[in-house]
């Protein structure tokens, strides 16, 4: 925990390699020190046929799954941060957004706690 998801164009990846930009995410998640560095997972989905607007514009979204806890300001400055250095890094690309959902602590189990 926590899970950053990139769903983008698969031309973006034309411009930044997919290993590149995982470290990128990882490198402005761990920034923020919301988070264990060994606990950030970063991976990317590419598309090669969607729409934007019904049109084939490029895009990057950033799905983000975070355990319980933080506040409505730490979530809100992590979201600013990640979608500022994506912005930076691909200024042509009009389409980039993240959302934060939280995982439920009570709820949540994996391998380690069986």
């Amino acid at each position: 925990m926590p899970h950053f998801v990139i769903d983008c164009a698969s031309s973006i990846l034309e411009v930044c390699d997919e290993a590149t930009l995982n470290k990128e995410i990882h490198k402005v998640a761990n920034s923020t020190g919301l988070f264990i560095e060994s606990d950030i997972k970063v991976r990317v989905n590419p598309f090669n046929n969607y729409l934007v607007g019904n049109e084939k514009n490029e895009f990057i979204h950033v799905f983000t799954h975070i355990m319980q806890g933080r506040t409505t300001e730490q979530k809100a400055a992590l979201s600013k941060a990640v979608v500022t250095m994506l912005n930076d890094k691909f200024p042509e690309v009009a389409n980039i957004a993240m959302n934060i959902n939280d995982f439920e602590k009570a709820t949540y189990c994996n391998k380690n706690q069986l």
